[in-house]
């Protein structure tokens, strides 16, 4: 008999973690980009 039910796991397992990784990098560029854009109001804070 065939063992469908690792596959079947593997598939998920890939399924969430390519989602995972997709967001985790979308979220990183988009905190990149938004850091480049916002003026450097970091120096006003530190005095």
């Amino acid at each position: 008999m065939f063992h469908w039910v690792p596959i079947i796991f593997l598939v998920f397992k890939l399924a969430v973690f390519g989602t995972g990784m997709f967001f985790a990098i979308k979220w990183h560029y988009d905190q990149d980009k938004k850091k480049k854009t916002a003026p450097d109001s970091t120096r006003e804070g530190s005095r």
